[in-house]
Parts: structure tokens; sequence; C-alpha cells
């Protein structure tokens, strides 16, 4: 994913000067200028950009920029984007102490090396060198241990290419790395593939027996027992009533009540 060749027109391109700042900004006075928005113009020279002491967001993306000279001068400067760029090199950065933000991805950085001049900034904490989404990459992103060269040279990044790395939060950003590593087929044949194990006992889906038909076979039971006990008690009443009916009555008259 390199950034795209020169188009015709554009093997000159064009320089920043001051009336093209003073127009895009409104400003007459280019110490002024705070943010600047210069993306896409075809600019291959940042001609007198380092003018802007005041300057702390700039994005000088999609251009044909192949160095940064003159943002050295650009002390304030916090926000930097020069992704899609023909870059080979940062160097000038290493004077913008209060940088915190960089975005160069779409470039032709080669190597780790080429990154230790940002070794000085203390206040930089989001690197982004390349861009999946943007189809944006630097030919250093393509070694296996790119992820980890830039973490041991800038151990200061908080966010690497849009990925936490320290902080709340990173956790999870290493736990889908380390899936992902996980879930792409080996490089090396392995003798034999690991086969599925269940995760569950032998017999652990197999259907309980139910339980319903002895809870009502036991109500049943019980219904019957307390039925029978009602029986036996009404026999026992009709002779109670019986014997007292004999006692009462006179003998051999008939009885006075019936029941």
């Amino acid at each position: 994913m390199e950034p795209p060749g020169e188009k015709p027109g554009e093997a000159d391109g064009l320089c920043i000067t001051p009336q093209m700042l003073k127009s895009r900004t409104g400003e007459f006075a280019l110490e002024s200028i705070l943010l600047l928005k210069l993306q896409g113009l075809g600019l291959a020279d940042l001609g007198c950009l380092g003018e802007c002491l005041g300057l702390e967001w700039l994005d000088l993306s999609g251009n044909v920029l192949t160095q940064l000279g003159p943002l050295a001068s650009l002390r304030q400067l916090t926000v930097l984007n020069v992704s899609n760029n023909r870059l080979t090199g940062l160097e000038p950065l290493a004077a913008c102490e209060n940088l915190q933000s960089l975005n160069a991805a779409g470039n032709l950085l080669a190597t780790p090396s080429q990154l230790q001049c940002l070794a000085g900034l203390q206040g930089l904490k989001h690197l982004r060198l390349q861009d999946p989404l943007a189809r944006l990459s630097n030919p250093l992103c393509a070694s296996p241990s790119y992820w980890a060269s830039v973490r041991e040279l800038l151990p200061g990044l908080k966010v690497i290419d849009g990925e936490r790395v320290s902080g709340r939060g990173s956790e999870l950003y290493q736990l889908c790395r380390d899936l992902d590593s996980s879930l792409r087929p080996s490089s090396s044949p392995s003798p034999r593939a690991m086969e599925a194990q269940p995760w569950v006992e032998p017999g652990y889906w197999e259907s309980w027996p139910s339980r319903s038909s002895s809870i009502l076979e036991e109500a049943c039971r019980q219904f019957q027992d307390t039925l029978q006990e009602c029986l036996d008690l009404d026999c026992q009443a009709s002779d109670s009533l019986a014997q007292a009916e004999q006692a009462l009555g006179p003998e051999g008259s008939a009885p006075s009540f019936v029941f």
C-alpha cells in the first residue's frame, strides 16, 4: 500500500506562500494562525509555513511532500497530519517539542530507525503509520516485528495505529491481537491437526427422567389417605349416635327422632 504515483502536472507541485495562507485563514499575520488545513492541494514545498510560529494544528495530508524542513520552527505544534505524501524521513519534527499526535501513514518510511528522531518528544502519545481503512501504510509496517520495534523505540506512546497500547483499554486491544494471531493459519505444517474436544461430560445432554408423574402419584396417595380418614370418622360418628339413641329412648319404644 504505497502512496499513489505522480499525476500529470504534479511533478513540480505547489509552494506555500504568505498570500495562500492569509487567503485560506483570513489572518493578516502568519504568527496568528493556530489551525491550518492544507490537504489535497498538490503541495511539494512548504515555503513560508515555518513562519506560522503559533500554529497548533496542521493538516498536510494528500500532497506530494518529500521533506518537512520548515516545520522545525513550529514549537507550539501539537497535532500534525502528513499522511499520503512521499516522506522518507521525519527528522525536522524532533524540534516540535509539544507534538502530541502524528499521522504519517501512506509515506515511504522504510525502517524503524527513521522514527528515532521522535524519541525525544515526551508529549507524543498518538502515532499512526498505517491506516487499513484508507489503504495507507509505510514499508516498515510490513515487518513482523514492526509493532514491537515501535513500542521499544517510543515507549511513551499510548496509541499506535488507532489501537491503545498502554493505559485503560489496552488489555482489550492486546486480547484482540492475541485472538487474531491464534486464528491465523500456521505457516509451518503440523504433524496432525488438533482434534476437537467436547467441553461437557458424556451424557450431559441426555434427558433426565420425568418427575412430574411421581409428584402426581404422591398427591393422589395423600388424597386417598385423607378421604379414608374421613370415611372412618363418619363410621365412628354413626356408631356413637346409634349408641346415644338407644341410651336415651325407652326400651322397646320407637325413636322420637330420625337421622
